[in-house]
């Protein structure tokens, strides 16, 4: 991927205050990518992420989840890829109801991702969109979150943008501020049974299946963003 005429790339990137979103601005940084962070206006943590983000070169921005609003910062920004990271969970929806505010799946996961792809579709050229999905989605899933993802994945084909389509496994680590029990104990569980088989020789199962850490998958997914010929693809857990 470039920016054209030796121009660096450019990249925007929502969801970029979660667990997995912000080891993708560090990753973009880290590669020299002119990375714009984005930011909900009214989050209480904007201004530690304003300075956070300063202080390895990122920019942070609050343009607010409005349709013709996002549309026109994507056209001034220019990026040459767009990171789509958003994701909720049921104690947060339930924390937000309680407030006033929908953070259900299909108004989060759904909607501000399609959002997202709208603005993306409406920048000239049109960047390369990069959506984090998840292992296990299929057209037919009756699981929520991962029905959610699938009509994500669904737009996205639909669309006409150059896509990247990433379905990890589990994402954890030690500093993951928002504590999932299920997800923690069962990457802790993952990762025996995965050493145990690799131990008998199908290491393959362990790389399909078995969790990464937000670094990983952060710089594998900006990685694959700025590969030049690598587009329009459905991307596994393994080859994450």
């Amino acid at each position: 991927m470039s920016g054209g005429h030796g121009a660096p790339e450019r990249a925007f990137v929502f969801g970029a205050t979660g667990y997995t979103g912000q080891a993708v601005v560090r990753a973009l940084r880290a590669r020299g990518v002119v990375t714009a962070a984005h930011i909900r206006p009214d989050s209480p943590k904007l201004e530690a992420f304003r300075t956070t983000w300063s202080a390895i070169g990122a920019e942070l921005n609050a343009t607010p989840w409005e349709r013709e609003a996002l549309k026109a910062r994507l056209t001034e920004f220019g990026p040459t890829a767009v990171f789509s990271l958003l994701g909720t969970t049921r104690k947060r929806e339930s924390a937000d109801k309680k407030a006033g505010r929908d953070s259900s799946y299909d108004a989060v996961d759904v909607g501000l991702s399609l959002l997202a792809l709208e603005a993306t579709c409406h920048a000239t050229p049109k960047p390369r969109f990069i959506y984090l999905s998840s292992l296990g989605v299929t057209p037919s899933t009756r699981n929520a979150y991962l029905a959610a993802r699938a009509k994500v994945e669904a737009a996205i084909h639909a669309s006409g943008v150059p896509f990247i389509i990433a379905r990890p496994s589990f994402i954890t680590g030690p500093d993951r501020e928002e504590k999932r029990a299920l997800e923690r104990v069962s990457a802790v569980i993952a990762d025996g049974l995965f050493a145990g088989l690799g131990a008998i020789g199908l290491k393959g199962v362990g790389a399909r299946y078995g969790p990464k850490t937000a670094d990983e998958l952060g710089s594998s997914l900006v990685r694959l963003a700025l590969a030049p010929d690598f587009t329009s693809r459905v991307v596994k857990s393994e080859k994450l």
